[in-house]
């Protein structure tokens, strides 16, 4: 690139990659147009505000798919030496470093000063494409227009604001379809391209911690209508569907990512306000523009499907092997999805702690990044823009990584299928309740102090309970007494009717020697302290607890106080764990 269009185009001493100089203010690059410290060059319109065992096996490997952060649409096979602001940007650089030595003092440069760790800050903007985006933007605006160009966007019926003042759901959506360039010769060759890898990132109202849950795409889920825009620009509204794989909700019968939005809007309960959608390519494009990511092998891994082979140890993998890596599933674990999706976490956080640390330590870096992010994104409208994206990413950089979390949502052996999964309840609601809250997922460590020991537990046969509906949906009590005794083998538990009065939260009454019966029932309900009502005399051993469901009351199963701490059965890891090994 030359320096037509800066002001300098006669000046051909002025090497283009040395009129980016870091601005400590703002721990950006930025495009000085002289070295008489002119401001930065920016766009006008810049805003400030910133266990399950292996499926089926009919049909081929259908489920050898891409995770979906880091897919893009750019060519793979270009080398160093043919990306732009890569290979040719360090020669161009050696020469006008040459030049200027031979011109004299005239034509030498100020340093850039260095980040400090302060300045080295992650932009992290919910999933790693929109991530690199962001820190690519802040600090290339030169390139503003070409990427604003690179940026494909649907329109999915909802026009949300790019910045938000509340917490940020984002779903990441990974798409396996085969057509476009550096897709082919990836599992079954005539896939509609459907919702073969999801991951819905959440992101805290005070921006303190971030949350990425990732979902199986043979889980059994109920898909609901789906309006969708035509190219003529008209709308269908496409039946939803009961009892179907969760990747059907993009693509079959013509689905956009809007209907994966109103899907996991219901599993979830949580409202979404932007889709980030990718293709196999970025794997492929966004390993190789940061040079390669560290992943680690707890044995030898050979999988004849995914192309793999790797030593035990740790590896530098990037293009074809990168991608290699997260498709794998026949050498780790059972060879199931889920073992797929641990082997993607350990990917996508090795390559944020690699953003995070080198990828964008010079401007030629910037470049490479920002266009494999780019070229990457299909997005929803309300982020359709780079500048959109980057006041995104703004409002979103202060999570730090050790504040992020990868879970998976928790799923079951599907009895009537074994190539499928059903969600577990017992742990997702809570989990479910637990992002809503804005609660960060506990990392397992123990406290100092010392701890209370818990409360004993009666078995569920001893626990014996009435329960009556004070404010709860209509039929709630009924419910309630037939998820305890089916679910929770609580024979003991009785339907008492409508309690005298509404009650605007839930209230467990209970004798002294009902303490154990109490604590059972409050675990199973996800009842707070604040609910459990101890009486001052003991009850004879044939006396029911009172169960009165408050107005707070949404259904069995569903925690009344979220919780703090990750429900047991969530598989999770940290981002800033460097210690996971694929095995």
């Amino acid at each position: 690139m030359d320096a037509q269009g800066r002001g300098r185009a006669g000046d051909n001493n002025v090497d283009p990659a040395d009129q980016w100089v870091f601005d400590p203010n703002t721990g950006n690059y930025e495009l000085r147009l002289d070295h008489a410290g002119q401001a930065p060059a920016r766009p006008a319109d810049r805003k400030t505000a910133g266990s399950r065992r292996a499926a089926g096996k009919s049909g081929g490997d259908t489920d050898t798919r891409p995770l979906p952060t880091q897919r893009a649409r750019g060519d793979e096979s270009a080398d160093a030496d043919e990306r732009p602001g890569g290979g040719r940007a360090s020669r161009r650089a050696a020469g006008s470093r040459a030049a200027a030595a031979a011109a004299g003092p005239a034509s030498r440069r100020k340093r850039k000063p260095k980040k400090s760790g302060k300045q080295k800050v992650l932009y992290w903007t919910a999933g790693v494409v929109g991530f690199v985006l962001v820190a690519g933007c802040g600090g290339a605006f030169y390139l503003y227009q070409q990427l604003n160009g690179n940026i494909s966007k649907v329109d999915v019926g909802v026009e949300n604001d790019a910045v938000s003042d509340g917490p940020v759901n984002v779903l990441i959506i990974g798409t396996d379809a085969r057509s476009g360039k550096g897709n082919s010769g990836y599992g079954d060759a005539g896939s509609v391209g459907h919702a073969d890898t999801t991951i819905l990132m959440h992101i805290s109202k005070d921006r303190s911690n971030a949350t990425a849950l990732s979902i199986p795409r043979d889980m059994i889920t109920d898909i609901p209508n789906c309006p969708t825009k035509q190219k003529d620009g008209s709308t269908k509204n496409i039946p939803g569907e009961r009892g179907v794989r969760f990747n059907t909700s993009l693509g079959q019968e013509g689905r956009d990512p809007g209907c994966t939005w109103r899907t996991v809007e219901k599993l979830t309960g949580l409202k979404i306000n932007h889709f980030m959608m990718a293709d196999f390519n970025a794997v492929k494009s966004l390993s190789t523009a940061v040079d390669g990511v560290e992943v680690c092998a707890g044995k030898d891994l050979n999988d004849p499907k995914s192309h793999l082979k790797l030593k035990a140890g740790r590896h530098i993998v990037k293009g074809e092997q990168a991608l290699a890596f997260v498709r794998t599933r026949h050498a780790i674990g059972f060879g199931s999805d889920l073992d797929r999706i641990k082997m993607q976490q350990q990917f996508l956080s090795s390559l944020i702690r690699k953003l995070k640390s080198s990828a964008f330590s010079s401007p030629g870096k910037l470049y490479d990044v920002s266009q494999a992010a780019t070229k990457a994104l299909t997005v929803d409208t309300g982020i359709g823009s780079a500048n959109k994206l980057l006041d995104f990413g703004t409002d979103l950089k202060k999570v730090d990584i050790d504040k992020v979390t990868f879970a998976t949502v928790p799923v079951l052996d599907n009895p009537d299928d074994p190539a499928t999964v059903i969600l577990n309840k017992t742990a997702a609601d809570p989990l479910f309740a637990m992002v809503r809250a804005d609660h960060a997922l506990a990392k397992g460590k123990k406290g100092k102090g010392k701890k209370s020991a818990p409360a004993k537990k009666a078995p569920p046969e001893q626990v014996r309970v009435d329960v009556t509906n004070g404010g709860g949906p209509i039929g709630s009590a009924q419910e309630t007494v037939d998820w305890l005794q089916n679910t929770k083998a609580a024979k003991l538990s009785t339907n008492a009717g409508n309690a005298p009065a509404k009650l605007a939260a839930t209230r467990l009454e209970y004798a002294p020697n009902q303490a154990d019966q109490a604590a059972t029932l409050a675990d199973w309900m996800g009842l707070p302290k604040s609910a459990l009502k101890k009486s001052s005399q003991n009850t004879g051993d044939r006396v029911p607890m009172k169960l009165t469901l408050g107005k707070d009351f949404k259904a069995p199963g569903s925690p009344i106080e979220a919780p703090t701490e990750t429900p047991d059965g969530v598989q999770n890891v940290n981002a800033d764990d460097k210690n996971v090994c694929a095995k």
